[in-house]
């Protein structure tokens, strides 16, 4: 991957978001607006990205590298989670909540696909849907257990009942029975789809336009849980599937999805859970802006 493609098209999104930060700021969005532009993201655009995704060759190359991409994400995060559980031992609880979070869930969705579309085209959106299941899973129980410390597996239903599940399990049928949509369906799938990266842009500048500046920059377990989030797993990451033998566009896939910045939903689950919502939009909005300079360098690393 040239180095230079990855700093441009990470210069654009951040440009994107400057749009969605004037925007916020001119009051042409706010946080209503944003409100409903997240969920049309997550209930009708991501997914349907998601199902054009899976309109490839099937291939058992294919199948296999789904199999290791799901496995690299389920053990990315089993692994995120107990660094946390060690690293933020001396933290307020509170805090240790938000900041556990930050650590295991990156923004693999709303970064993390226009990242793969620019890099590796629909091969990288169907490795990010494949990484999104786990992501998911993970979302509505370990997530859900860390704010509320309620381990009922009821959760897990309703993890698989999200859009995102069901647009990867509809995208897996279309993939291995080599279903052809007609053209109509599809063109409009695709479509709307190809407004997942803008949308998102606009989303993540209109939550940084919402950060108190003055105060965002303080707090030493903030900077912890943002570096261990965009800098040490992702380099730890890499080190080990080069390790176990993986390369080409599996590796740089996973690789780019590990080392994006803290989850957007952090900020939500804080506020949905009451679980100081401030903090959280902070870790979110600081690791967005260093991950400028931080993806192409993880990157640069492979």
């Amino acid at each position: 991957m040239d180095i230079r493609v990855i700093v441009n098209q990470v210069f654009i999104l951040f440009l994107a978001m400057g749009v969605g930060f004037v925007a916020n700021k001119t009051g042409i969005i706010n946080a209503e607006v944003n409100k409903k532009l997240s969920e049309l993201l997550l209930k009708i655009v991501s997914p349907f990205l998601v199902i054009t995704s899976f309109s490839i060759e099937f291939s058992r190359e294919m199948l296999i590298n789904a199999v290791i991409v799901f496995t690299v994400a389920f053990a990315a995060h089993v692994i995120s989670a107990i660094l946390a559980y060690f690293v933020l031992l001396k933290f307020k609880e509170d805090e240790k909540k938000v900041y556990k979070y930050s650590m295991v869930f990156s923004n693999c969705a709303f970064m993390g696909f226009p990242v793969l579309e620019s890099l590796f085209g629909k091969n990288g959106i169907f490795y990010g849907s494949i990484y999104l299941v786990t992501f998911t899973i993970f979302m509505w129980t370990y997530g859900v257990m860390l704010f509320t410390e309620c381990k009922d597996l009821k959760t897990i239903k309703k993890a698989m009942k999200t859009p995102g599940i069901i647009s990867v399990l509809i995208g897996m049928v279309i993939f291995v029975f080599q279903i052809k949509l007609p053209v109509p369906i599809y063109k409009t799938l695709e479509m709307i789809g190809s407004m997942n990266t803008p949308i998102a842009m606009l989303v993540i500048g209109n939550l940084l336009a919402g950060i108190d500046f003055k105060k965002a920059f303080v707090g030493k377990g903030m900077y912890l849980a943002v570096t261990m989030r965009i800098l040490v797993v992702p380099i730890a990451a890499i080190l080990i599937m080069k390790l176990v033998g993986l390369t080409g566009d599996v590796l740089g896939a996973c690789s780019a999805l590990v080392a994006m910045p803290v989850a957007a939903n952090t900020a939500i689950f804080a506020e949905m859970y009451d679980c100081n919502a401030p903090l959280a939009s902070r870790c979110v909005a600081i690791s967005t802006l260093m991950s400028i300079f931080t993806i192409p360098l993880v990157i640069a690393i492979l």
